[in-house]
């Protein structure tokens, strides 16, 4: 998903120590790619593998090499390089545009921007900030915790209990990350992170008591900012045709990546925080290799097929 200069200046702005110093009109233009290119080759006049669509770094290395050219050498490397219609131009560790560069950013309508970072500095962090925008987004209902260190994520309708079984959990030492309405965005390694909005942060609604903010109540352990999210736990009013083995493992597929689902009945006298509790940490066995299920399930087919044998 592409981003505009714009949004990369209004998001940066402070983190990147960005300004405007060319093109402000011009901000519009689009980053097709979350990379940084910096254009020395292309400075020498080799284009043929030259990457114009992303945003190009100017630093000490491509500000030496143009003052060891002459004038109109300097002059017709950067009209080609700005030729090759690139979304934008950040000039590195504070240093002044030259008034070519500020002449033909007009002329070809391309935004420059300074930053005071030194320019691998810079290169890193506008990397992680670009792949951070451009990363797919999404906000869900749900309450997010974090269970010795696996993100669960609780779904299910108004009143099912979500609030009350995170508040339980909270009360055994686990952290709230968010409650009711959860913001999550695949990550560059295809896991997806929850947080909750900046207006809900730390508060949660419980039916009957109204708004509280957790970390005054229950110190500030009791929250996380974020988390990678591990197991989906959905909810329920009981059916009678749950699961009752857990061999076939469900998943739901959340931004393209799937995640673990298991579905758990609330009924009266049912102590769902301790079983959510339980699923959290049947979940990290899992990740470790530990399947219960799967391992009872084999040693029945085993006993099963060993009776076969010797009964022939």
């Amino acid at each position: 998903m592409a981003i505009t200069v714009r949004r990369l200046l209004e998001e940066g702005a402070d983190q990147l120590a960005l300004t405007v110093v060319a093109g402000e009109n011009y901000l519009d233009r689009k980053l097709q790619e979350t990379a940084m290119n910096r254009p020395g080759l292309a400075l020498t006049g080799f284009f043929q593998y030259f990457a114009n669509q992303r945003l190009q770094i100017f630093g000490l290395a491509e500000f030496t090499y143009l003052k060891s050219l002459s004038h109109s050498e300097k002059l017709e490397r950067l009209k080609g390089l700005f030729e090759q219609q690139i979304p934008g131009i950040v000039i590195t560790r504070n240093r002044k545009a030259s008034d070519d560069i500020l002449k033909l950013a007009e002329e070809y309508k391309v935004p420059v921007l300074r930053s005071a970072m030194v320019t691998m500095n810079f290169v890193n962090e506008c990397t992680v900030l670009l792949e951070k925008l451009t990363a797919p987004y999404m906000r869900i209902q749900g309450t997010t915790m974090e269970i010795m260190g696996i993100g669960v994520l609780l779904r299910g309708d108004p009143g099912i209990g979500k609030s009350e079984t995170a508040l339980a959990l909270i009360e055994r030492g686990y952290s709230l990350v968010s409650d009711d309405v959860t913001e999550i965005r695949q990550t560059s390694r295809g896991r997806i992170m929850c947080w909750a909005s900046e207006v809900t942060r730390y508060h949660m609604e419980i039916r009957g008591l109204g708004i509280i903010h957790v970390p005054s109540l229950f110190g500030v352990a009791a929250i996380r900012r974020r988390t990678e999210l591990d197991l989906v736990i959905d909810l329920k009013h009981p059916t009678g045709n749950e699961d009752r083995t857990g061999v076939q493992p469900e998943s739901v597929v959340i931004l393209g990546c799937e995640v673990p689902c298991i579905t758990l009945p609330v009924g009266s006298g049912r102590d769902m925080a301790n079983i959510v509790e339980v699923a959290a940490l049947n979940q990290k066995l899992k990740e470790l290799g530990h399947d219960a299920a799967k391992e009872l399930d084999d040693k029945i087919i085993n006993r099963l097929t060993n009776g076969r044998v010797r009964n022939g």
